[in-house]
């Protein structure tokens, strides 16, 4: 007999309650896109405006914000800094123990409070204005302390939380953490960050493997397979099997790479029957090749894009390196 306090058949299933969640966030994310176009977008223009002067005079963003704002604002600052905006988050708590003194009058702060009324932020607030300090809020309250203090005010459509009690921070934070990336990637994209830049920032990890250079990973000098367009094919194979790349670059007299030797084409010489014809007849003309400044990942997609296992790198045409996969998997790239 069930209890009469087991009351489990009256609660949702978990799959019904993800889904209303989700549901909840989708429509949070899509007023926050609406309000773009009416007026946010006008806002967002300034702030990143604002902030692009304030590097210039070699400012950074302070982030700042208590409790699951600040949590959202930790993220917003690493982000901003990942992807070339100099930024780190300051707890307001502490901004009034001394850490206030870490604000420069070129920088510019942006505080997060959904309410906009943390009372934590008063002195925070307070500085920004006794020195001119450029504040910028994100708040979903335009009419609260923080929102009319502020010189820029970035106000998020007020939507109920996905807790089914209307409590905890969940489409709000997603909107607010949303945000700060629409800001952080407006800033990359107007100041021509790349992808290459990533690597000063990103050198550990899957990401930092990806993001390293040819040049980093080539074999090159004496373990680069070569040999002149005059030799004959028995020659190519010895320096083919010497190398162990299943593969050797052919060069004209001038050095410039004009031809490979492959696996492949020694099966096809093999086939007709073997004979120790000039390599330049049997080679395969104008091989694939690659720059040494290129990303590693972009010289996976160009070997999978080709089939193919090794790539020559060149630079003004003659060959410096050679990329094999295995370089690729070892580094982690793959």
């Amino acid at each position: 007999m069930t209890p009469a306090s087991d009351v489990s058949h009256l609660r949702p299933a978990a799959m019904e309650v993800a889904r209303r969640t989700l549901d909840m966030e989708i429509e949070g994310m899509a007023a926050l896109r609406a309000s773009l176009e009416n007026g946010l977008g006008a806002q967002l223009e300034q702030a990143v405006h604002t902030i692009q002067a304030a590097l210039r005079r070699n400012g950074r963003v302070i982030v700042t914000g208590v409790g699951k704002s600040g949590h959202v604002g930790r993220k917003i600052a690493a982000t901003l800094a990942s992807t070339g905006t100099p930024a780190h988050f300051m707890h307001a708590g502490e901004a009034s123990h001394g850490d206030l003194g870490m604000i420069g009058t070129a920088d510019v702060v942006l505080a997060l409070s959904w309410s906009g009324e943390a009372a934590e932020l008063a002195n925070i607030i307070a500085y920004t204005r006794r020195f001119r300090i450029s504040l910028i809020a994100l708040t979903a309250q335009a009419e609260a302390a923080l929102a009319g203090a502020a010189d820029i005010v970035l106000v998020l459509p007020p939507m109920p939380e996905a807790c089914p009690n209307g409590l905890a921070p969940t489409t709000s934070t997603t909107m607010q953490m949303a945000l700060g990336d629409a800001l952080a990637v407006s800033l990359l994209s107007m100041s021509g960050f790349s992808a290459r830049s990533f690597q000063d920032f990103h050198p550990g990890g899957k990401l930092g493997a990806q993001l390293r250079r040819v040049s980093d990973l080539m074999h090159a000098g004496d373990a680069l397979p070569l040999v002149p367009e005059h030799v004959g094919l028995s020659e190519a194979i010895v320096e083919m099997t010497s190398k162990g790349f299943g593969i050797t670059g052919v060069v004209d007299a001038a050095g410039h790479l004009v031809g490979a030797v492959t696996d492949g084409d020694l099966r096809r010489a093999f086939q007709n029957g073997f004979v120790d014809r000039p390599v330049r007849e049997t080679m395969t003309k104008a091989p694939r090749s690659i720059p040494s400044d290129m990303m590693a990942l972009e010289a996976l997609a160009a070997l999978n894009e080709a089939a193919i296992t090794s790539l020559f790198v060149v630079e003004d045409g003659r060959p410096i390196g050679i990329l094999h996969i295995h370089d690729l998997l070892r580094a982690g790239v793959v």
